[in-house]
């Protein structure tokens, strides 16, 4: 009896759509995809492309040169994700763990209730908890701001670098040389904003797009239904996550979110500066805003660096384009945040031997 796998690669092969350029647009399909071997097994005229899914990728370096500086304050604990530890800013070699090395105090967690936890066991300093994410995990960081203000903690705050995908990919789509011919939505995004929240893909911009799980067979599917939607002529939005994401998303979620933060305009790696694409704390919430607090503010000189993570997270190479990628730039002695970040695209292409 043939796997799915055979049968969707069968059909997939049968259909008449030319040279056609895919974008994942979530770090969690990125490393599916390549694990799983996809894109040796596709059709050479069908190239499976990463977008700026990977909340890691995307935060600029400027931000990350401004994590470290705030790490190196006395009193000032640093609570963030795995990921973020080995990011380096615009220095080479400069990361939360080289600065860890030298006496700042930079503790990984798990959520930011583990955050909580830190300055609840230690009130005499400041825990700043970096909150980096999309939509998934904005809700979660949103709990955990209210959680404190009803422990009455008062040495805890966040340092929002929460972002929205929709203005993102608008940006992305309006970018010179823009070439993609359909969508792989994030499923995990989606489960939070709903089908409703890539309407506008197919609405506005007539680009098929697909709400894709995570299993092999799932993201095989969902790229065969982005193909028969080329090959008909029939953009569309479709959901192959059925199980997890519904039209509206998860309202309690969406709530939680919205009583803690509002939009406001932010920084890409890669994209630029965009307006209401990220999450700022409501007035009444100022107290635990680290970037209010600690008076942060952001470098706007930063030389260019060998790092080609921007053009990666937009599509416009793949990490095996790079010529630094596996050479100059490896998991050890990383250039950018693709290539730390388990989610990143060059990590995956790395670990996976991505061709």
């Amino acid at each position: 009896m043939p796997s799915p796998i055979c049968e969707f690669l069968e059909a997939i092969k049968a259909l008449d759509v030319g040279d056609v350029r895919l974008m994942e647009v979530c770090g969690t399909h990125t490393m599916a995809i390549a694990k799983s071997g996809l894109k040796s097994v596709l059709p050479e005229n069908v190239k499976l492309l990463s977008g700026p899914g990977c909340p890691v990728c995307v935060t600029p370096p400027e931000v990350i040169d401004a994590a470290l500086e705030l790490a190196m304050r006395p009193n000032v604990i640093i609570a963030t994700y795995g990921d973020m530890v080995r990011v380096p800013g615009s220095r080479r070699g400069d990361s939360l763990a080289k600065r860890r090395a030298l006496g700042a105090r930079v503790e990984i967690v798990y959520s930011p209730v583990d955050a909580i936890e830190i300055a609840k066991n230690d009130p005499d300093r400041e825990v700043v908890f970096l909150g980096v994410g999309f939509e998934t995990t904005a809700p979660g960081t949103a709990a955990a701001v209210l959680t404190a203000r009803e422990d009455g903690v008062k040495n805890f705050s966040v340092w929002s670098m929460l972002k929205c995908v929709e203005p993102a990919l608008r940006t992305l789509m309006a970018m010179d040389g823009f070439d993609i011919q359909g969508f792989l939505c994030p499923g995990h995004v989606a489960a939070i904003i709903g089908e409703k929240g890539f309407e506008f893909l197919t609405e506005e911009y007539k680009i098929p797009s697909v709400i894709a799980p995570f299993e092999p067979e799932g993201i095989l599917l969902s790229v065969y239904r982005l193909l028969k939607q080329i090959a008909d002529g029939e953009p569309r939005l479709e959901n192959e996550y059925r199980r997890v994401v519904h039209k509206d998303g998860n309202p309690i979620a969406r709530k939680m979110l919205e009583s803690v933060f509002e939009t406001r305009r932010d920084i890409w790696r890669g994209l630029g500066v965009i307006e209401n694409s990220g999450f700022r704390f409501k007035t009444e919430f100022a107290e635990y805003d680290a970037e209010k607090k600690f008076d942060i503010h952001y470098a706007n000189d930063l030389k260019p660096t060998l790092c080609r993570c921007d053009k990666v997270i937009t599509g416009r190479i793949s990490p095996c384009d790079c010529p630094m990628f596996g050479k100059v730039c490896t998991p050890e002695d990383p250039l950018g945040p693709c290539m730390v970040s388990s989610e990143g695209a060059c990590a995956a292409a790395y670990k996976y031997q991505v061709i």
